[in-house]
Protein backbone atom coordinates (compact mmCIF):
# COMPACT_ATOMS: atom_id res chain seq x y z
CA UNK A 1 0.00 0.00 0.00
CA UNK A 2 2.80 2.38 0.92
CA UNK A 3 4.61 1.94 -2.43
CA UNK A 4 1.38 2.61 -4.40
CA UNK A 5 0.99 5.87 -2.49
CA UNK A 6 4.61 6.79 -3.18
CA UNK A 7 4.09 6.17 -6.90
CA UNK A 8 0.92 8.30 -6.85
CA UNK A 9 2.78 11.09 -5.06
CA UNK A 10 5.60 10.89 -7.61
CA UNK A 11 3.13 11.08 -10.51
CA UNK A 12 1.21 14.00 -8.99
CA UNK A 13 4.46 15.74 -8.07
CA UNK A 14 5.89 15.26 -11.55
CA UNK A 15 2.76 16.63 -13.21
CA UNK A 16 2.67 19.62 -10.88
CA UNK A 17 6.43 20.22 -11.35
CA UNK A 18 5.90 20.16 -15.12
CA UNK A 19 3.15 22.77 -14.72
CA UNK A 20 5.43 24.84 -12.49
CA UNK A 21 8.00 24.86 -15.29
CA UNK A 22 5.47 25.48 -18.07
CA UNK A 23 3.57 28.36 -16.46
CA UNK A 24 6.42 30.91 -16.54
CA UNK A 25 7.58 29.58 -19.91
CA UNK A 26 4.25 29.62 -21.72
CA UNK A 27 2.60 32.58 -20.01
CA UNK A 28 5.62 34.89 -19.97
CA UNK A 29 4.45 38.27 -21.13
CA UNK A 30 0.69 37.90 -21.22
CA UNK A 31 -0.13 36.61 -17.72
CA UNK A 32 2.73 38.53 -16.22
CA UNK A 33 2.52 41.68 -14.14
CA UNK A 34 5.67 43.77 -14.06
CA UNK A 35 6.07 46.66 -11.62
CA UNK A 36 9.82 47.20 -11.45
CA UNK A 37 11.57 45.61 -9.72
CA UNK A 38 8.69 43.20 -9.03
CA UNK A 39 7.29 40.69 -11.47
CA UNK A 40 4.50 38.18 -11.02
CA UNK A 41 3.19 35.51 -13.36
CA UNK A 42 -0.42 34.81 -12.46
CA UNK A 43 -1.02 31.17 -11.61
CA UNK A 44 2.65 30.41 -10.97
CA UNK A 45 2.09 29.56 -7.28
CA UNK A 46 -0.82 27.24 -7.99
CA UNK A 47 1.25 24.06 -8.61
CA UNK A 48 3.14 24.58 -5.33
CA UNK A 49 -0.08 25.33 -3.48
CA UNK A 50 -1.71 22.15 -4.79
CA UNK A 51 1.44 20.18 -3.92
CA UNK A 52 1.09 21.33 -0.30
CA UNK A 53 -2.09 19.27 -0.08
CA UNK A 54 -0.18 16.11 -1.07
CA UNK A 55 3.06 16.02 0.93
CA UNK A 56 6.14 18.01 1.94
CA UNK A 57 8.39 16.17 -0.51
CA UNK A 58 5.97 16.80 -3.39
CA UNK A 59 5.92 20.49 -2.41
CA UNK A 60 9.73 20.44 -2.49
CA UNK A 61 9.81 18.81 -5.93
CA UNK A 62 7.34 21.33 -7.33
CA UNK A 63 9.21 24.26 -5.75
CA UNK A 64 12.40 23.10 -7.47
CA UNK A 65 10.51 22.88 -10.76
CA UNK A 66 9.18 26.39 -10.26
CA UNK A 67 12.67 27.79 -9.61
CA UNK A 68 13.96 26.03 -12.73
CA UNK A 69 11.11 27.34 -14.88
CA UNK A 70 11.74 30.91 -13.78
CA UNK A 71 15.50 30.53 -14.19
CA UNK A 72 15.04 29.47 -17.80
CA UNK A 73 12.55 32.24 -18.64
CA UNK A 74 13.32 35.23 -16.42
CA UNK A 75 16.81 34.64 -15.06
CA UNK A 76 18.51 34.11 -11.72
CA UNK A 77 16.89 36.88 -9.63
CA UNK A 78 13.36 35.63 -10.24
CA UNK A 79 14.57 32.03 -9.92
CA UNK A 80 16.00 32.77 -6.47
CA UNK A 81 12.67 34.30 -5.48
CA UNK A 82 10.87 31.24 -6.90
CA UNK A 83 13.10 28.96 -4.81
CA UNK A 84 11.19 30.35 -1.81
CA UNK A 85 8.29 28.20 -3.12
CA UNK A 86 10.17 25.23 -1.66
CA UNK A 87 10.10 26.77 1.81
CA UNK A 88 6.51 27.99 1.88
CA UNK A 89 5.39 24.76 0.19
CA UNK A 90 6.94 22.57 2.88
CA UNK A 91 5.54 24.80 5.63
CA UNK A 92 2.09 24.58 4.05
CA UNK A 93 2.30 20.81 3.60
CA UNK A 94 3.19 20.35 7.27
CA UNK A 95 0.35 22.65 8.36
CA UNK A 96 -2.07 20.69 6.18
CA UNK A 97 -0.82 17.37 7.59
CA UNK A 98 -1.43 18.79 11.07
CA UNK A 99 -5.11 19.22 10.25
CA UNK A 100 -5.34 22.87 9.18
CA UNK A 101 -8.01 23.63 6.60
CA UNK A 102 -6.87 24.39 3.07
CA UNK A 103 -7.77 28.07 3.16
CA UNK A 104 -6.05 28.50 6.54
CA UNK A 105 -2.89 26.88 5.18
CA UNK A 106 -2.87 29.23 2.22
CA UNK A 107 -3.48 32.25 4.43
CA UNK A 108 -0.76 31.28 6.91
CA UNK A 109 1.84 30.64 4.21
CA UNK A 110 1.43 34.11 2.68
CA UNK A 111 3.66 35.69 5.32
CA UNK A 112 6.68 33.34 5.08
CA UNK A 113 6.30 33.42 1.30
CA UNK A 114 6.38 37.23 1.11
CA UNK A 115 9.06 37.57 3.78
CA UNK A 116 11.23 34.97 2.05
CA UNK A 117 10.97 36.65 -1.34
CA UNK A 118 11.72 40.05 0.22
CA UNK A 119 14.76 38.78 2.11
CA UNK A 120 16.37 36.95 -0.81
CA UNK A 121 16.45 40.07 -3.00
CA UNK A 122 18.25 42.29 -0.46
CA UNK A 123 21.69 40.74 -1.16
CA UNK A 124 20.94 41.17 -4.87
CA UNK A 125 20.94 44.97 -4.54
CA UNK A 126 17.31 45.75 -3.74
CA UNK A 127 16.83 48.47 -1.14
CA UNK A 128 14.47 47.95 1.82
CA UNK A 129 11.56 49.72 0.10
CA UNK A 130 11.93 47.62 -3.05
CA UNK A 131 12.36 44.42 -1.05
CA UNK A 132 9.64 44.74 1.58
CA UNK A 133 7.07 47.04 -0.01
CA UNK A 134 7.30 46.29 -3.71
CA UNK A 135 8.34 42.61 -3.59
CA UNK A 136 6.85 41.71 -0.17
CA UNK A 137 3.46 43.34 -0.59
CA UNK A 138 3.37 42.33 -4.26
CA UNK A 139 4.00 38.73 -3.24
CA UNK A 140 1.18 38.79 -0.68
CA UNK A 141 -1.23 40.10 -3.32
CA UNK A 142 -0.01 37.54 -5.88
CA UNK A 143 -0.18 34.74 -3.28
CA UNK A 144 -3.78 35.75 -2.49
CA UNK A 145 -4.92 35.64 -6.11
CA UNK A 146 -3.21 32.31 -6.71
CA UNK A 147 -4.73 30.93 -3.48
CA UNK A 148 -8.22 31.55 -4.84
CA UNK A 149 -7.27 29.76 -8.08
CA UNK A 150 -5.69 26.85 -6.14
CA UNK A 151 -8.75 26.41 -3.92
CA UNK A 152 -11.05 26.43 -6.95
CA UNK A 153 -8.88 23.83 -8.70
CA UNK A 154 -8.63 21.68 -5.57
CA UNK A 155 -12.42 21.69 -5.30
CA UNK A 156 -12.83 20.89 -9.00
CA UNK A 157 -10.34 18.02 -8.76
CA UNK A 158 -12.21 16.61 -5.77
CA UNK A 159 -15.54 16.78 -7.65
CA UNK A 160 -13.88 15.02 -10.59
CA UNK A 161 -12.86 12.19 -8.27
CA UNK A 162 -9.22 13.16 -7.72
CA UNK A 163 -9.00 14.56 -4.18
CA UNK A 164 -5.36 15.49 -3.54
CA UNK A 165 -5.67 14.96 0.19
CA UNK A 166 -6.79 11.36 -0.38
CA UNK A 167 -3.10 10.42 -0.32
CA UNK A 168 -2.73 11.82 3.18
CA UNK A 169 -5.90 10.13 4.45
CA UNK A 170 -4.77 6.75 3.10
CA UNK A 171 -1.32 7.19 4.61
CA UNK A 172 -2.53 7.79 8.18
Amino acid sequence: MKSRLQVQELVYGSLLAALAILIPTVFKGWLQVYIPPFSATLGSHVPTMLAMFISPWVATLVGIGSAFGFFVTLGPVVAIRAAVHIIFGVIGAKLFRNGKKSWVVLALTAVPHALGEALVVIPLGFDLYQAFIVVGVGTILHHSVDSVIALALKGSLAKAGLPLNELISAEN
